[in-house]
């Protein structure tokens, strides 16, 4: 690949991006990123919507992987030794590279000062509308790392590790945190299930004041004390899907702690 006169001082990037029945979507996320030295698109095998086919057909530098998917940081850290350049630049499929998330990249891997990761923001859009309270306003992610680097082998809320130095920017991705109600609850199971097994791994316990407790505890900080109700309709929806997601973890780890006891019995 010809690299842009603007970039020919940059450190060179592989952008990552982990995808599954993302056929719909997965052309505007790659051409958010094409100004990467490397696309790799890694595809959930069980993935049955083609979206290998629409994720090649976007350019000619895009390379396709197809890999069995088990979750997520797993999937992430198989793709990031397949990169050919020293930093990586990983992106989920509902996520976009604004232009200015491109500009401050270029600017931060220029000359010997780079860091070995870079905390970026995201600006969290839902059903529409750009979040602004919550406490999504404050969300962010390590996304661009050096290649070294690799997620925690966790189910859920996995980061980066591996770094020494740090970076922040600026600049925010946009992420479309709401596809469609099917999606978003199916999602939403998963994702509580590994939560619950994770906690349980880790040794957590859950009672009665957790399934009672913890949810009214979540809606009171979101919708409330981080002033969701400001956000519309869209901040409470997302308000009470938190309280539903916070019960739903706990009640599964209840009831996991309960077949676990019962068996050493």
């Amino acid at each position: 690949m010809v690299r842009h006169p603007a970039d020919l001082d940059r450190k060179a990037v592989t952008a990552i991006i982990p995808a599954g029945n993302e056929a719909h979507q997965i052309a505007d996320t790659i051409k958010s990123v094409l100004w990467a030295d490397e696309v790799l698109v890694v595809v959930d095998a069980a993935s049955v919507d083609d979206t290998a086919g629409a994720a090649a057909s976007v350019d000619p530098k895009v390379t396709v992987l197809v890999h069995e998917y088990g979750y997520s940081a797993a999937q992430k850290n198989w793709a990031i030794p397949q990169a050919s350049h020293p930093y990586v630049f990983l992106l989920d499929a509902d996520e976009r590279a604004t232009p200015d998330v491109e500009r401050e990249i270029g600017e931060a891997l220029r000359g010997d000062s780079t860091c070995d990761a870079y905390w970026i923001p995201r600006r969290n859009l839902y059903f529409g509308r750009l979040m602004k309270h919550g406490g999504m306003q404050t969300d962010k992610v390590i996304r661009l790392f050096k290649r070294e680097c690799r997620y925690q082998d966790r189910r859920v809320h996995a980061e980066i590790e591996g770094w020494t130095t740090v970076g922040f920017m600026r600049s925010a991705l946009l992420h479309n945190t709401f596809r469609n109600w099917g999606h978003y609850l199916r999602k939403l199971d998963v994702y509580t299930t590994w939560g619950a097994e994770q906690d349980l791994k880790d040794g957590k316990r859950s009672g009665f004041l957790h399934v009672v407790l913890r949810p009214a505890g979540r809606f009171l900080k979101q919708y409330v004390f981080r002033l969701g109700f400001m956000d519309g309709i869209p901040g409470a929806i997302s308000a009470y899907l938190g309280v539903y997601g916070v019960f739903l973890k706990y009640a599964k780890l209840w009831d996991l702690q309960r077949r676990s006891d019962r068996s050493r019995i």
